[in-house]
């Protein structure tokens, strides 16, 4: 195995991403890689199928100011520049590997809760991006595993 030069962190901005970004950490430590933080806010109208009758661009832009905060605050925790931390709208399974690709990232962490049976197969983010990735993907199980 070749070492990890462009390591990208997808990260939902709840307090367990601080648990798969200790993974990412050592492992940047390990092969003196370079941090890449991605955040993936869904849109509202694919949340809810579209089928929500109001406008919701004011709703999604209060999001959006807010994760654009976290996601600075949790760069700057972990000592990421601005410039590696990226914050995407769309399914997160696609945006994280595009944005992967997209920075030619060798390795994508991303945690993942260990779900099986039905929740397994109504999909995790984590799943998505494993089955979708063009690189290696380490899933970090975090939470309590469900039964």
């Amino acid at each position: 195995m070749s070492a990890y030069k462009k390591i990208m962190l997808a990260v939902d901005l709840t307090e367990e991403s601080n648990e798969v970004a200790k993974r990412a950490l050592e492992l940047v430590r390990i092969y003196n890689a370079e941090l890449h933080i991605v955040h993936v806010i869904e849109p509202l109208s694919l949340a809810y199928g579209g089928d929500v009758p109001m406008d919701l661009s004011s709703v999604q832009e209060q999001l959006q100011d807010q994760a654009k905060s976290h996601l600075r605050e949790f760069g700057q925790r972990l000592g990421v520049t601005e410039d590696n931390q990226h914050l995407i709208f769309g399914r997160p399974e696609s945006e994280i590997q595009r944005t992967a690709d997209e920075h030619e990232a060798d390795l994508i962490v991303v945690g993942s809760h260990g779900r099986h049976g039905l929740a397994l197969l109504l999909g995790s983010t984590a799943n998505g991006v494993l089955h979708g990735a063009i690189c290696d993907v380490l899933a970090v199980r975090v939470g309590s595993i469900e039964s």
